[in-house]
């Protein structure tokens, strides 16, 4: 065992414990290697402060710390029995009507202060015994957030030890997209990058991800099979990728997109050239347990001049249409809502309502933190978008717009900061969080879902040794023209 993992376990009060065990390779005894086992041994001061000390040497430690602090993070999760998990189970019996009740599963992108935000998630989750629920970051907010797969599935398990949660956790890679702008420029790099970022995601824990190439729909085409051609013709390519690559015993929940968002809504002929031509081209099953489709929104919402939000106006009827073809036709569990949270409280009820199996939220939650914050460090912040996100501004934005549709990418540079707040900023943060969480899972239906999602998921135990925790570079990607 490294000095640094013994360090580790100190650091944590000593609330766990490491040891070397032999473990047969072979049918003789020689044929052993040692590995590294994990139990806790002090749940209550792992969870008083234990954990604090060991997420935040997953995230702001030196290479070598890092890495050893997320081995043992992992496998402390799986000691308590919170695992990664695929919802693909889950999503299927819901398109074969195998499920008792109807919900729609929220999605939520945990940007800022992200120990925090998922911490006041999971208090929610646990005093509503809530499931269905997933953490998910997409492919461009890992570059401005400055998270990495590997560290964000430390997090969000960090955040379900911290608070007690016991149970699969869906960790999802959302917006897997492929840029279109840099697929017509090079193909080969801009889907080999793609392919990278699986293997990064794959190998952290993200067992669901939703492949994104509605880029490429062309709608200029005269037929909708050769408007979707592109789109299912790669979707199915890194469908056959991941079911390559999966770990032993986890079918990856897949999701595909036949609209991008922002741009034209979508209508069942669409989804059935998409799901036909998929269907044709992917070799290896399963395929896709669900469908995002565009009904009205835009990532972050339309921003006024004042800063505040458009009302939005989603086409309920057409995402009831989509999701009874997505699972009457072709078995999958329904259709997938972007770009929601900024709606009304009294809206999220209509998803349920409208059949959505999944709706994707972000902005809200980042809207609350900023609420929240310290004057001195929001103008801190304030100040350093005018200087360094200048060029994104648009003609004719006021102030108020260019902060709104800006200031996600403080998220990184300031990420130590946010995460060095005093307690007492921080808990006023989660209290306002947690209240927004568990609004949006009693009006999504999640409420009370737990033992159905156990019942029909599973949540394999897997463990690992610290050599696969090898801290991956810092990615300096161009993320213009991606989704949220």
């Amino acid at each position: 065992m490294s000095n640094t993992i013994q360090d580790l376990v100190k650091l944590s009060g000593d609330a766990v414990q490491v040891v070397a065990v032999k473990s047969p390779v072979g049918s003789q005894e020689v044929l052993a290697t040692t590995e590294l086992e994990v139990s806790v041994r002090d749940e209550a001061a792992l969870r008083a402060s234990g954990i604090d000390a060991l997420v935040h040497a997953a995230v702001f430690g030196p290479p070598a710390q890092q890495a050893a602090a997320r081995w043992l993070i992992w496998e402390i999760a799986q000691a308590l029995g919170i695992r990664p998990a695929s919802i693909h189970e889950l999503y299927i019996a819901r398109g074969q009507n195998a499920l008792e009740r109807d919900f729609t599963t929220p999605a939520m992108n945990i940007r800022m202060m992200a120990y925090d935000t998922a911490r006041a998630a999971m208090r929610a989750v646990v005093e509503a015994k809530v499931g269905a629920f997933i953490f998910e970051i997409a492919r461009s907010e890992m570059s401005y957030t400055d998270q990495r797969p590997s560290e964000y599935v430390s997090v969000m398990l960090a955040a379900a030890i911290k608070e007690g949660y016991r149970g699969p956790l869906f960790i999802q890679g959302d917006h897997f997209q492929v840029n279109a702008k840099k697929y017509k420029s090079d193909a080969d790099a801009e889907l080999a990058a793609l392919r990278k970022l699986i293997d990064e995601a794959l190998a952290a824990g993200f067992y669901n991800i939703d492949i994104d190439t509605s880029t490429l729909v062309d709608l200029s085409k005269p037929t909708l099979d050769e408007q979707q051609h592109a789109n299912y013709e790669l979707c199915a390519l890194f469908s056959d990728y991941i079911r390559q690559r999966q770990p032993a015993g986890v079918i990856v929940s897949l999701g595909g997109e036949i609209g991008e968002i922002g741009h034209k809504n979508s209508d069942v002929h669409e989804l059935r050239a998409f799901m036909d031509g998929y269907r044709r081209r992917i070799k290896h099953q399963p395929g896709l347990s669900k469908i995002s489709v565009q009904t009205g929104t835009t990532h972050g919402g339309v921003v006024l001049p004042d800063g505040s939000i458009a009302q939005v106006n989603i086409d309920f009827e057409t995402l009831r249409e989509l999701s009874i073809a997505a699972r009457e036709e072709y078995g999958l569990g329904g259709a997938v809502q972007h770009g929601a949270s900024t709606l009304p409280e009294e809206a999220f009820g209509k998803f349920v309502q409208a059949g959505a199996i999944e709706v994707h939220l972000a902005t809200a939650f980042q809207q609350i933190v900023y609420a929240n914050l310290p004057k001195a460090l929001n103008d801190e912040i304030t100040e350093w978008l005018f200087k360094n996100a200048a060029d994104e501004r648009k003609p004719g934005d006021t102030d108020e717009q260019f902060l709104h549709k800006t200031r996600k990418k403080a998220t990184g540079p300031f990420k130590q900061a946010l995460w060095s707040l005093p307690e007492a900023d921080r808990a006023r943060i989660r209290t306002a969080l947690q209240e927004r969480f568990a609004m949006l899972f009693n009006r999504l239906g999640v409420e009370n879902t737990k033992s159905m999602v156990e019942s029909f998921v599973t949540a394999r135990e897997i463990h690992k040794q610290p050599e696969d925790f090898g801290v991956a570079p810092a990615v300096a990607e161009d993320v213009r023209g991606l989704a949220d």
